[in-house]
Parts: C-alpha cells; sequence; structure tokens
C-alpha cells in the first residue's frame, strides 16, 4: 500500500472522528480542513493528522488546500439537515467546487459520501445527494461514490438522539413506524472507505452500497434502543396525517429535531440491493448487540481514548 497525502472535508463530524484515526493507521499524511480548528483539538492527537481552518466554499483556499493531494475525501453534508432546503442546495455547489478544485489542483482521485437511495424519492436530501453524485459521475475524476444506510455508532444521531428522547418522556408519538432500514455501523463504513484509499477496491469509478445485515423498521429500531436502555417509553405509532402536522410543528422548535425532509425521507425504505461491502471483503456488523454499549457511557471519551491509543 502507498502512503498517500490526503485532504478531507467534513473530517470533524461523526463519520469523519472515525475515519481519522483508521486512514491513520495506514500512515496516510492527513489534512483535515475546518471552520475552527480549536474546537476539534482533540482530533489533532491523531498521528499524521493536522487541522487546518478553512473556508470550504472558498474556491482559492480549496485550490490551495488540494495542491499535492493525492486524493480528496469529501464527508460534508452527510448528516440530515434537519430540512433546510438552503443547507441541501449548498451540499450540491460545494461538490461542483470540490470537483472544480481537484482539476485546477492537479488531483484525480475523489472520495464521495452520499446516501442510500440518492435520487430517489421525495425528501430535499435524497434530491440533492443524488444531484451530487451526478456531478460526480460526470467530472472525468477518478471517483468512489459511498451510499450507506442510516450510520450507527460512538457518537451517531441515531442512538445517542432516541436515547435522550426516550428518557424525557413516557409516551414517544412516532411517524413513519414501518419505515425500513438496514442501519451499518461506521466502523464498517471506515473501512470501506480505508480499504478503497488503499486501493484494495475493484476497478474505480465505482459506487457502494453499504448497509448492514438486519433490516428493521424504524419502530423495532426505537423499541430496541428503548429496552437496551431499560426504559419503558410506550411507542406511539402516528398516521401519515399526524406524522406530517408532527414534522410541521417540530420544525418551528429549537434545533428542529424533526422536519417534513425528515418525514418525506421516511418515505423511501433505506435498504440496499448491491452489497458493497462483500465487494470490499467486508462482513458488516449487526445493529442490536451493539445497542449495549451504545445507549450507556460517554462516547466522546471513548472516542478521546481511542485518539490517544493511537498516538502512542
Amino acid at each position: 500500500m502507498t502512503v498517500q497525502a490526503l485532504v478531507v472535508l467534513g473530517g470533524t463530524g461523526f463519520v469523519g472522528s472515525h475515519l481519522l484515526p483508521r486512514l491513520a493507521r495506514d500512515g496516510h499524511r492527513i489534512t483535515v480542513l475546518t471552520r475552527n480548528r480549536e474546537q476539534h483539538r482533540a482530533l489533532a492527537v491523531t498521528p499524521g493528522v493536522r487541522l487546518v481552518n478553512a473556508d470550504v466554499h472558498d474556491m482559492d483556499r480549496l485550490r490551495a488546500a488540494f495542491a499535492g493531494a493525492d486524493a480528496v475525501i469529501n464527508l460534508v453534508g452527510i448528516l440530515n439537515s434537519q430540512g433546510r432546503q438552503t443547507f441541501q442546495r449548498v451540499h450540491v455547489e460545494l461538490t461542483g467546487k470540490v470537483i472544480e478544485a481537484c482539476r485546477a489542483a492537479g488531483v484525480a482521485r475523489l472520495h464521495q459520501m452520499s446516501s442510500l437511495k440518492a435520487g430517489q424519492g421525495l425528501s430535499e436530501y435524497l434530491k440533492t445527494r443524488g444531484e451530487a453524485e451526478a456531478r460526480v459521475r460526470q467530472s472525468g475524476l477518478d471517483w468512489t461514490i459511498y451510499q450507506p444506510s442510516v450510520i450507527f455508532g460512538d457518537g451517531d444521531g441515531l442512538v445517542g438522539r432516541f436515547a435522550k428522547i426516550l428518557k424525557m418522556t413516557p409516551v414517544l408519538p412516532l411517524a413513519r413506524v414501518q419505515a425500513k432500514m438496514a442501519p451499518t455501523w461506521v466502523g464498517d463504513v471506515v473501512e470501506a472507505i480505508a480499504r478503497c484509499v488503499a486501493g484494495e477496491a475493484p476497478s474505480y469509478p465505482r459506487s457502494f452500497e453499504l448497509y448492514g445485515p438486519e433490516v428493521l423498521t424504524l419502530g423495532a429500531i426505537v423499541a430496541a434502543i428503548r429496552d437496551a436502555a431499560g426504559l419503558h417509553t410506550r411507542i406511539l405509532p402516528l398516521p401519515d396525517a399526524l406524522g406530517r402536522l408532527q414534522a410541521q410543528v417540530a420544525e418551528l422548535l429549537p434545533g428542529k429535531p424533526f422536519s417534513l425532509d425528515n418525514f418525506r425521507s421516511l418515505r423511501t425504505d433505506s435498504v440496499g440491493k448491491t452489497d458493497g461491502y462483500a465487494a470490499l471483503g467486508i462482513v458488516p456488523q449487526p445493529f442490536t448487540p451493539w445497542l449495549p454499549r451504545l445507549v450507556g457511557g460517554l462516547p466522546r471519551q471513548r472516542r478521546l481514548d481511542a485518539a490517544r491509543r493511537h498516538a502512542r
């Protein structure tokens, strides 16, 4: 395997915080572009990782940051933006800027994070992921696109969010309980990326659907989180009319815990058809055995401990 100079956008987020130590294990030199490096100093203890303040929407800054890189990894926008359509459009525009900066800097290799069912369904989230994918596919670069189902793991927005909500209320009204997902462990996602970066993947350009071995409804997922946390919260399934109303009301709350675009996303099952993990020689982890670990403890502290172990 050849050690590479990598530039990572979105490296301070959930997936990025797991990916950086994995790439560092392979000895790569990693530059992470961030709006505020001081807020993410804990990541800097990972060997080979350098955090650089940069506005990723500034083309001149992107070109300068990409100069001399072997590959760019774009993780920006992998989290659901709570239905803010302007944010979704920015994701597409940023992908275009990343492609342009790669060309200008002479970087031929691009790794792009997307989403399972990108371009399908009614949600702006999936629609714009599909548009961003189209730009990558038409870029002329050597690209790899990663299409994960909902991702779980230490510090995720799935188990952690529902565990907190379930602790706060005796009854949880839940929209789209029948929506199907195949949750995938963040460790498997980052392993897939690391293997593609190392050149262990089949020929590229290529996209990989990344999904776990358990297909569960949203209702079953929330119930499993509740049970693992030892709670007794009643889950109240909502018909679509009330689920839509719930989303409209939740959009007005601080932090927008649920949105109309979330509701629309749930109308498209996040279940794959082509096993990307099999193509990469990865046996994916199931969701439910992880729950006892994920509902207890402090994920941030576990991530810090893991980073320190890599630094030794």
